[in-house]
């Protein structure tokens, strides 16, 4: 006997929408977590949108601000969708409010579009009927229950005057107007309406995406390399930093260091009286994340240092590390917060084959965990309240996911101007979860891309969907934990090339402190500094022979008169006939800026290369004359064509940053004269 299958359950056919909505963007994993933007950012919202018929669709995007549990929900706002091509629809809202914003896709048959679309076609053959119109007065009829109170009368009147006997020809002129479609459009639809799932979009401030950062430690501000600098001494280095055109200066923790197993010179031997230890060893007998170190000051000095930060336009960031010294007395104070061994003695930081012993993790499950949440909330709170709007988190990596989550949602439920970067050099996946899950920034692999083809795939792949709807990167060129090898042999000509680079490529870049002074001794064989910073203080000459500084502050100016540097989109790589020789440009969203970067990777040798000259995705004329100002030197060149040969000489500057646009008005013969 063959059975019989059953049909699948469904909803009523009378009321199941007839419309399908698929393939909603921008999304990420199917709108789980929130697309980024910055306040003022356009969002275009994409979908695939059709039917069963022939018959039309009305489509909207109604989006709105989310508020949070304590308020009430903003009503939403409706804008009408576009055709594209294939059953594509668009539609563009402005997010200009901080937080998180939603939107949903909704779509229906449009009567009156049906409708209208039917009788334009007979109108075109004269083939029209006084059925046909009495059609459309039906369906104007039936929408008027629907219809705001000041349409009515004129809607009526124009159902009664394609109902009227006579003519066609001035029914059919006032059933085709396009008040009359404008009128209907306004009118909601009674049934069949499908919506997609909600999407939401996380909106924040300008510094999530654009900005300048300068690593420094505080205590090695001094002129004393034998003690700890204090937060005045630091304070009277900002106007330096302030000067090169930085935007914020992020300093390591600045909270009492502990005292047991605290790592001495060059961190891979015990102190010795007089070594100030590792600021990330968390926690002593002057107190733990609420503190700060005695030899910096005390918190009002603190206070002081970041009103002397805000004075010169710059914001202070700090480093969240999550982690205690031995000495922390959280270890007193809540002995369920930390593993342990099965002796009992606390388990200690392990990176494998790195050791930490002067810092313990906290155990993030477990019956503690609800107060161990609740405490770590408490101090960005508490650093938040002191005017710190920036933090540099410490290896998110290894902490879980569901508690990044829900620390940043919750930090930014009364804060939502709050930046969070996150240091998450770790694996790829694990380090897009993280940028999923709500921080504002990441590093990524720029410190270890070095060739052509490892910048290229490296800056693509970000730039690339869905990734750059949720990860920014943040394009650190050196920190205290790797110096690059290429700075390590490349001179100064390496520091001013992987400068140009970070600064050009990417809207955030960042650098730590001594790399404008080019300084590069490291421990043969590894990527780490001679003589780290992490464990002893630095005495610097900041003015030395061979810094760097006025390429610093040049680039810096370039950036903030830019638009096109302050955003990671827009990004084109251009085909060179030189591997050595990157080329790219970045343009601003309106295209009224495009700035177009050369860098000579090879900095032993003087570079001439052939660059592609991409006029349509720069939506320029292939006939027409562009101007080249090169920014850095400030000569100009007048560009023909699709291919433009370009020198760089390392030794002078290892870059050409030009600015392009058409010429204006047309070049007469004595201007045409292309300039080298």
């Amino acid at each position: 006997m063959v059975g019989t299958a059953s049909p699948p359950a469904t909803a009523s056919p009378t009321s199941t929408p007839r419309v399908v909505i698929e393939t909603v963007a921008p999304a990420v994993d199917g709108g789980r977590y929130p697309v980024k933007r910055i306040a003022g950012d356009r969002v275009e919202v994409t979908a695939d949108i059709f039917t069963d018929s022939h018959d039309a669709i009305g489509a909207v995007v109604r989006h709105r601000h989310a508020g949070d549990t304590s308020r009430a929900t903003t009503p939403w706002s409706e804008v009408g969708m576009r055709r594209l091509s294939n059953d594509r629809w668009a539609a563009e809202f402005t997010v200009d409010t901080l937080g998180t914003h939603e939107f949903i896709v909704a779509a229906w048959i449009d009567d009156f579009g049906t409708w209208r679309k039917a009788v334009r076609a007979r109108h075109a053959t004269d083939r029209v009927t006084d059925r046909d119109l009495q059609d459309g007065a039906v369906v104007i009829r039936d929408a008027l229950t629907r219809t705001a109170r000041h349409d009515v009368t004129w809607l009526d009147a124009r159902a009664r005057l394609l109902e009227a006997p006579g003519p066609t020809g001035a029914r059919v002129t006032a059933g085709l107007a396009d008040e009359l479609r404008s009128r209907m459009a306004r009118i909601p639809p009674h049934h069949g309406v499908a919506t997609s799932a909600p999407h939401r979009v996380h909106v924040e401030r300008s510094r999530a995406r654009f900005g300048a950062w300068y690593e420094m430690f505080p205590r090695s501000a001094g002129t004393d390399a034998t003690r700890s600098a204090t937060f005045g001494d630091a304070a009277a280095r900002l106007p330096d930093i302030a000067a090169m055109g930085f935007d914020v200066v992020y300093l390591p923790p600045i909270h009492p260091i502990g005292i047991t197993d605290r790592k001495g010179r060059g961190g891979d031997r015990p102190a010795a009286a007089g070594d100030p230890g590792s600021p990330w060893a968390i926690g002593g007998p002057a107190g733990g994340h609420f503190a700060v170190e005695p030899g910096l000051g005390t918190l009002a000095d603190f206070d002081r240092f970041v009103a002397s930060a805000r004075d010169l336009g710059l914001e202070i960031a700090l480093d969240l590390a999550f982690h205690c010294s031995p000495d922390h007395p959280y270890v007193r104070e809540h002995p369920e917060w930390f593993p342990r061994r099965a002796d009992g003695t606390l388990r200690r930081g392990e990176n494998p084959p790195k050791r930490y012993d002067d810092i313990c993790p906290f155990r993030f499950d477990g019956l503690s965990a609800p107060s161990l949440y609740a405490e770590l909330h408490r101090i960005v709170a508490f650093w938040i309240g002191r005017g710190v709007r920036i933090f540099r988190v410490d290896n998110p990596h290894t902490k879980p996911f569901a508690f990044w989550e829900w620390l940043l949602a919750t930090v930014r439920r009364d804060h939502p101007d709050v930046v969070f970067l996150a240091e998450a050099f770790t694996r790829q996946k694990v380090m897009l979860r993280l940028a999923k899950l709500g921080f504002s920034q990441s590093y990524t692999y720029f410190l270890w891309r070095h060739s052509k083809f490892e910048l290229t795939s490296h800056l693509e792949e970000l730039a690339a969907a869905p990734t750059r709807e949720y990860l920014r990167p943040n394009l650190f060129v050196n920190t205290p934990d790797v110096l690059p090898t290429c700075l390590q042999t490349g001179g100064r000509q390496a520091f001013e090339l992987r400068l140009v680079l970070a600064a050009t490529l990417g809207a955030s870049y960042g650098m730590y402190s001594g790399f404008e002074l080019c300084d590069n001794e490291a421990i043969p064989g590894r990527e780490e500094y001679q003589h780290s910073e992490k464990f002893e203080y630095r005495v610097r000459d900041w003015n030395r022979p061979g810094h760097i500084k006025p390429l610093l502050t040049a680039l810096n100016r370039i950036r903030r008169a830019h638009p096109a540097l302050q955003t990671d989109a827009g990004l084109r790589f251009h085909e060179t006939d030189d591997d050595t020789v990157i080329c790219y440009s970045k343009v601003s969203g309106d295209r009224r800026d495009i700035v177009c970067v050369a860098v000579a990777l090879d900095p032993g040798r003087v570079r001439t290369a052939t660059i592609e000259i991409p006029r349509e995705a720069w939506a320029i004329a292939a006939d027409r004359a562009l101007i080249a100002d090169d920014l850095l030197d400030g000569s100009s060149a007048v560009w023909h064509g699709a291919r433009q040969t370009v020198e760089i000489d390392p030794t002078v500057r290892p870059a050409r940053v030009w600015r392009i646009a058409p010429v204006e008005p047309p070049l007469d013969r004595s201007r045409r004269k292309v300039l080298q």
